[in-house]
């Protein structure tokens, strides 16, 4: 991938440390006598033990006996069987299913049959979509957090989940991005628009992300995933994980995800809403809405994706064992915070539209599609897709 520049800060730094140095992914790299479902070297006679550091990750030692079971050490165990991952972040995923999967189906529904085919339209179809298959794709997951990480459906449908739930959600990040190009296009260089902006060019953007995301999301198919836990009748679906497949799969995949996937659309985004924001505040008074909705959808996208990746960027770019402490454990929760994005655009994106909820109940009653009101739609569709109000738009 691209991330050649990043591979030796990647590579470079083994997790797996010599005699002297421990690796990232122990638990303290050594253990004392009598400190049992700890694992690490065993310390050198004479050698003072230093400070059990914080947890990284879920790490797991195959048995001697089962390469298909992991043992882990007991704070693991502790972290991955608690409350957070079994009880906070069901709850965030049903809340996403609640309202995600209506909120994003309807609003496909009449982007698709109500509304007319404009590049704009088209780019929401896209982002609505995507969200609506992260939804989809949680009731898996919902039902392994809720049945205490107990894993019933085998390791390719695990494989499949994993990727699914990271490629819907970067694949909803860089049609993020998309949509923020195309505004800045039709608002910060309206002339420049009417020959950029057509269905060749959103064609172009809805290809890129889906294609980005799929190649994004394929090292998560490509490893075993689904570990017995030892001593346990459970069987783990992507939280415990060899130390080996750790270093060499794991690391690079996620640091490229992390990168190209969040942090590069984020950037695109903030480049572009920028200047769409510096655009609309020259306009004065008449763009205020326009202006708020536009810095609602930047901050959104920065709030959800951009804390979860910077854990995961801090938890794979230090080997030290200590060096952000217990950050796996805040990892999971935030990961699951970030699905909650797929609720939250349609709302900013659609359903702030006053014509687009005129739609919605024409839909819902049965009604004919006005042509006049149809026409009004797709305006401020096209507008709330940036978050700005349908005066904006050229």
């Amino acid at each position: 991938m691209r991330g050649l520049l990043l591979w030796p800060l990647v590579l470079g730094l083994g997790l797996v440390g010599d005699s002297q140095t421990p690796s990232i992914y122990d638990e303290g790299g050594s253990t004392e006598e009598g400190d049992e479902g700890t694992l690490g070297p065993l310390p050198r006679p004479g050698e003072v033990e230093p400070e059990q550091p914080h947890l990284r990750s879920f790490p797991g030692q195959p048995c001697a006996n089962d390469s298909d079971t992991l043992e882990l050490p007991e704070r693991s165990r502790e972290l991955l069987l608690g409350w957070v991952p079994t009880r906070l972040v069901p709850a965030l995923y049903g809340l996403v299913l609640m309202v995600g999967l209506p909120a994003n189906g309807l609003a496909l529904w009449v982007l698709a049959t109500r509304v007319p085919r404009l590049p704009s339209t088209v780019l929401l179809m896209n982002l609505a979509a995507a969200d609506l298959l992260l939804a989809l794709v949680l009731p898996l997951h919902l039902t392994y957090r809720l049945r205490g990480q107990r894993w019933p459906f085998g390791e390719v449908t695990c494989r499949l989940a994993t990727a699914t739930l990271y490629g819907h959600m970067y694949g909803s990040v860089l049609l993020l991005a998309a949509i923020s190009v195309d505004r800045y296009l039709a608002l910060v260089h309206p002339l420049r628009a009417r020959s950029l902006r057509g269905q060749r060019l959103t064609a172009g953007l809805c290809a890129a992300a889906w294609l980005m995301a799929a190649v994004l999301a394929l090292p998560l198919t490509l490893q075993q995933q689904t570990f017995r836990l030892a001593g346990s009748d459970r069987v783990l679906c992507h939280d415990a994980l060899p130390l080996g497949a750790q270093a060499s799969h794991w690391r690079p995949a996620f640091i490229c995800l992390a990168l190209l996937g969040c942090f590069l659309p984020l950037l695109v985004m903030l480049l572009c809403y920028g200047a769409t924001l510096r655009t609309l505040a020259a306009g004065g008074q008449r763009y205020s809405h326009a202006l708020r909705l536009t810095a609602l959808v930047l901050a959104s996208a920065m709030a959800f994706f951009a804390p979860s990746n910077a854990l995961l960027l801090l938890h794979y770019s230090n080997p030290s064992p200590d060096a952000w402490g217990d950050l796996y454990a805040a990892y999971v929760p935030s990961l699951a915070l970030s699905t909650l994005n797929s609720c939250v655009d349609p709302f900013i994106y659609c359903y702030v539209s006053l014509e687009f909820r005129d739609k919605v109940r024409e839909g819902l009653c049965c009604q004919p599609p006005g042509a006049t009101t149809a026409s009004k739609a797709s305006g401020e569709v096209g507008s709330s897709g940036s978050g700005t109000h349908s005066s904006s738009v050229p």
